[in-house]
């Protein structure tokens, strides 16, 4: 995997949209592909993930529910879910209990496709960024309430 790259994990049972995609983006991303939900899980075990595409309609794991699932241990990812079919209850489903960053059609447009990546790792760096931002303030603070007690013992 290329330091530096933008993590992709596409999740999809049909291995003809797997090819396709991993043709499509691997010049500009690490593309990471699953053909199940419980494939995709494992490979988020050892991969770092920036963001996550998933179909809605695969057997045994709806591309919601392993959203859902992802969301238990891997919260850092942006999610997108991507379908060949308008289901309002998916999409809302997705929102609300996947909070998916963006719903797709499939068929996909390359162009369109590779600006929703490049805008939801921005949300991941961004995210990234407040999470250490906090951190130092939290040390700041920390700093700043002990010194103000050795003062306030002299």
């Amino acid at each position: 995997m290329e330091k530096g790259k933008i993590s992709v994990l596409y999740v999809d049972d049909e291995i003809n949209n797997l090819n396709s995609f991993k043709a499509a983006f691997r010049r500009d991303f690490n593309i990471l592909i699953a053909t199940s939900g419980r494939e995709g899980l494992e490979l988020l075990k050892h991969n770092v993930v920036h963001v996550i595409i998933t179909d809605q309609r695969m057997p045994e794991m709806t591309g919601v529910d392993f959203l859902i699932e992802v969301l238990k241990d891997y919260s850092d990812p942006v999610r997108i879910l991507l379908t060949g079919y308008t289901d309002i209850t998916a999409v809302i489903d997705a929102v609300n209990k996947g909070h998916i960053y963006y719903y797709l059609n499939k068929p996909w447009d390359e162009q369109q496709l590779r600006i929703i990546i490049k805008n939801a790792y921005e949300i991941f760096h961004l995210r990234e960024e407040n999470k250490e931002l906090i951190e130092r303030l939290i040390d700041v603070n920390g700093q700043l309430e002990f010194l103000l007690r050795q003062n306030l013992l002299s």
